[in-house]
């Protein structure tokens, strides 16, 4: 992945205007502006109403807001922007929430007019901030379907995440009509390619929250004096420093493997598949890592709700278990290294080529 700097360097200049707690409610001229911006709907086409930006600049922008605690649903969205696209469908204003809804507890019931939906969608993120919830579907037929369906709020049971990021539970039972569009059949292999998108999605997220805890740490060693001198100056405290450092580079390293490798791929086949397995196992081992050292470092001054570390440390440990865990990914690294053999461990971990591809 190649930072566009230009880029980084105004989503910072943006974010670092506005504050970061979720709790303070929706920030209206945060999105606004973002929007404004052309940074919402980056990846989709400018035919289709997008900014028409490559893989690079989703991944730039996402890592700018995983380092500054965005309190926006910026992945949320271009996940939902990127399944409504593919589909075909149009795309709503506003921000988005998106999720596969699976069919023990969602039935999709498509009729001539249109569709009827029912069932229950447990931690939906953000939903209580997006007009709509775009599903991906299986209907009573066996088809796998693209449904956008305008959020009642009065269906929404509220809860979070360890961050205080919004989790909702989002109740349905809803007619949805052919005739705006609301409904399309998703292409084959839609499903496979979303959980792809959003585990590489999160992975750059962790790699700038974890990036973020480590400038903090090494900040306040540098400014807090002990026994007459910086702590920074303890060679205990630059043993752990240096073991976050290096946590934080391999998972930043991992994370811009996989936007290359899904930016060639366009995120099919086995190649993107591992790579972008590696870096959500990667990030999310770093980011425990990354956050123990921190807190450490810091003491009890980074768990006060005044300290920004704990707007990164809390993410690292909610966002390292969502869209796959280090445990289930790492699972996908060994069924693939199984698969290859032992003639093929080498080629695949240096990029020589692979007869599973």
């Amino acid at each position: 992945m190649t930072i566009n700097r230009e880029l980084w360097e105004t989503v910072r200049a943006v974010l670092a205007d506005h504050p970061a707690d979720v709790d303070k409610g929706w920030p209206t001229e945060l999105w606004s502006t973002l929007a404004d911006l052309g940074l919402v709907r980056l990846s989709l086409p400018e035919r289709a109403g997008g900014s028409g930006g490559e893989l690079a600049d989703v991944a730039t922008v996402l890592l700018a807001a995983g380092e500054a605690a965005a309190p926006v649903p910026l992945a949320e969205t271009e996940l939902a922007v990127w399944l409504l696209h593919t589909a075909g469908q149009d795309v709503p204003t506003g921000p988005l929430a998106v999720a596969a809804a699976e069919p023990a507890s969602t039935i999709l019931r498509t009729t001539p007019a249109g569709a009827v939906v029912t069932g229950v969608l447990p931690r939906v993120g953000w939903a209580r901030h997006a007009t709509h919830v775009v599903l991906l579907m299986v209907d009573q037929d066996g088809v796998e379907r693209v449904v956008t369906v305008e959020i009642d709020p009065s269906r929404l049971r509220y809860g979070t995440n360890l961050a205080g990021e919004p989790r909702d539970e989002l109740a349905l039972d809803t007619e949805v009509g052919r005739e705006v569009g609301a409904v399309a059949e998703a292409p084959p292999g839609t499903r496979e390619l979303l959980a792809r998108r959003a585990a590489m999605y999160r992975a750059v997220l962790l790699a700038g929250a974890a990036e973020r805890a480590l400038a903090l740490s090494v900040r306040h060693a540098g400014e807090r004096t002990q026994f007459g001198r910086q702590i920074g100056g303890f060679q205990a405290i630059q043993q752990q420093l240096a073991l976050a450092a290096g946590e934080v580079a391999a998972g930043r390293a991992a994370a811009e493997a996989a936007v290359r490798v899904a930016a060639r791929t366009d995120f099919g086949g086995g190649d993107a598949e591992f790579a972008i397995a590696c870096a959500k196992a990667r990030t999310s081992e770093a980011a425990g890592v990354v956050a123990r050292v921190a807190h450490q470092v810091l003491g009890a001054i980074g768990f006060t709700l005044e300290h920004p570390l704990r707007l990164a440390t809390t993410r690292l440990w909610a966002w390292r278990e969502e869209d796959g865990s280090d445990a289930y990914w790492n699972a996908v690294i060994g069924r693939r290294v199984l698969a290859e053999g032992a003639d093929g461990l080498w080629p695949l971990l240096t990029g020589g080529g692979s007869a599973h591809r």
